[in-house]
């Protein structure tokens, strides 16, 4: 049946099985996005391969041309013809002419726009004579052995004067006589650097992702522009030359200003090139993250539309549900009219949860009558009890005050006994006031002061007695009549000892709890009676304390009327050892008023 709690919750269950098809959506997009992640690294990596696989085929073709232009017998009659001291000016000059159709042809030929040009000691280049370049950057550098391959640069020994605009990178290959081994100058082989740069211009990687043509040392082979990007390319470069096990091609990352970027990177080295793209992680991984989101936010719908349905489904069920929990907490706490306001009507039927209602109903009403009989019983009880207690402390002591007058008068002390009997006069009148059992703590220490008024004449000298207080404590409430009796054993037991009582009383106020320590040099307890006492602190029974004959009734009496008194948050604190003193704190709740 549709009312019942099972068919209910049987709905519920299969709605929410769209609880784990969310749960494995999301795995399912992590696990995507990290295929897709991959993918892409891969698909980047193969790009730029692809770039080093066009730039190897286009310097090996360079360096190929320069290994033909060297052996070619046109090139060589022109060396030889420039080495031999007795050729003419006109067999030097039909050999150099002979080497420019030679080299002109060479360059109409290739697909890649390749010109060549040589350059001598004596009379500059083949083409213009001119001898500027000795000053270039690219000369430089090849005079010092550090490369054969050039960056990016304009040479303005070509064969036409729009050759000379561009800008080109070169091979350079020393011109030697291959018969005599004797270098004379230089090839130079050169190709346009818009071959290179423009296929490399256009890998892009996300939304300012680029790739980069460098030499090992940072500079831009193809003269690209590194503006925004020199910070990166620095640091990128310096993390790869740390990378002792870096191979020829990777993939890294390195966090930098505040911001993970990814490199790519491809080592030429035969040229000492490297090609590095560079690409924040973020724009690298856009479209993942937008498809992590969407499916996410697809998941969260349907949550939220499995939440809604299980809650309209529910709501006949949890409705009552939740208001009789909420009945039973004030059950709990005895409060038994606000919980019998809180019960739900429910309609007849045979839905469990309206006869459990009903049930409810009526098992409250009877616990309520129940429990106010039993509380009534058990206050009368507990009161007796604790009157009996209390009664039972006074007559002891005023029997010791009595007999201490009477020691006073034998001795004709007619002053002290004055003084004393009006102490004990103060401390009848605070005893036998009954309107209440509890009284700010520091009317307890004034009861306290005359009763050591007391002590302290009986005793004389060998009495010790300081109390230490706390003033932030003296308007807490405590229970009557807890501190003389600790006062008086720690007297007695230590007058047993060594005939000198060393007592110290303080009061504190420590977190939520009211301390107050007694402490002695007496004759201290056996572990035995320590468990005793220990015993009677967390459950006392106030019948066995009425029977005790004689034996600690001052401290049994103290713990039974707090026991009585403030239940499970009462605690005793009692460290004792024989013949070495004993300390004995009372740990109380804190009650303002």
């Amino acid at each position: 049946m549709f009312y019942s709690l099972r068919s209910r919750l049987m709905l519920i269950f299969s709605i929410l099985l769209i609880v784990p098809l969310v749960t494995l959506i999301v795995v399912i997009s992590r696990e995507s996005s990290k295929l897709i992640q991959s993918s892409i690294e891969t698909s980047t990596s193969q790009t730029i391969d692809q770039f080093a696989s066009h730039v190897t085929t286009l310097l090996t073709q360079v360096e190929d041309i320069g290994t033909q232009i060297m052996s070619n017998r046109i090139t060589q009659d022109w060396v030889a013809a420039e080495l031999k001291a007795s050729s003419t000016i006109e067999e030097r000059v039909l050999a150099k002419q002979h080497l420019r159709e030679f080299f002109s042809s060479f360059a109409v030929n290739n697909s890649n726009q390749i010109t060549i040009s040589a350059f001598t000691d004596k009379s500059g280049g083949v083409w213009t004579q001119d001898r500027t370049y000795l000053k270039s950057e690219w000369y430089r550098q090849f005079q010092l052995g550090k490369t054969r391959w050039t960056y990016s640069h304009k040479d303005g020994d070509q064969s036409d004067e729009i050759m000379m605009q561009r800008e080109i990178n070169s091979f350079l290959i020393p011109l030697v006589h291959l018969q005599s081994l004797r270098e004379i100058g230089f090839v130079k082989i050169n190709y346009p650097t818009a071959v290179l740069k423009d296929a490399i211009e256009k890998i892009r990687f996300g939304n300012t992702g680029r790739v980069f043509l460098l030499s090992s040392n940072g500079a831009s082979v193809l003269n690209q522009s590194l503006a925004g990007s020199e910070g990166v390319i620095r640091s990128g470069l310096s993390d790869l030359a740390e990378q002792t096990q870096s191979g020829l091609r990777g993939v890294f990352s390195e966090k930098q200003d505040g911001q993970n970027f990814l490199f790519f990177y491809r080592k030429l080295p035969d040229q000492d090139w490297i090609i590095l793209g560079a690409v924040p992680e973020r724009e690298l991984y856009q479209k993942i993250d937008v498809i992590r989101r969407t499916m996410l936010l697809f998941s969260l719908l349907l949550l939220l539309i499995v939440i809604v349905a299980a809650f309209r489904l529910s709501h006949g069920i949890t409705r009552p549900l939740s208001a009789m929990a909420k009945a039973m907490k004030h059950v709990e706490k005895s409060e038994f009219s606000k919980a019998i306001g809180l019960i739900p009507q429910v309609r007849n039927g045979h839905s469990e949860v309206g006869f459990v209602t009903r049930v409810f109903d009526r098992m409250t009403h009877r616990l309520q009558y129940l429990i106010e009989t039993e509380y009534e019983t058990n206050l009368r009880r507990k009161n007796a009890e604790y009157k009996a207690l209390l009664l039972q402390i006074n007559p002891h002591f005023y029997y010791n005050s009595l007999e201490l007058i009477s020691g006073l008068a034998a001795t004709k002390r007619e002053d002290l006994v004055m003084d004393a009997t009006e102490a004990l006069g103060k401390m009848m009148r605070y005893s036998l006031d009954l309107h209440s059992d509890t009284v700010p703590l520091k009317e307890e220490l004034a009861y306290m002061r005359d009763y050591l008024f007391i002590l302290m004449h009986r005793y004389g000298d060998s009495l010790d007695v300081a109390i230490q207080e706390d003033p932030s404590a003296n308007d807490l409430l405590i229970t009557k009549f807890i501190l003389q009796p600790l006062i008086e054993n720690a007297v007695k037991y230590s007058l047993e000892r060594d005939g000198f009582a060393v007592v110290r009383v303080k009061t504190a106020l420590d977190d939520h709890s009211l301390l107050l320590t007694v402490m002695d040099n007496g004759i201290g307890m056996n572990p035995a009676l320590v468990e005793e006492l220990m015993s009677v602190a967390r459950g006392s029974d106030s019948a066995a304390i009425l029977d005790t004959e004689g034996k600690s009734i001052g401290l049994r009496n103290v713990l039974s009327r707090c026991r009585l008194m403030y239940g499970e948050i009462f605690r005793l604190e009692l460290e004792s050892r024989p013949n070495e003193g004993t300390a004995i704190t009372l740990r109380l709740p804190v009650i303002r008023g």
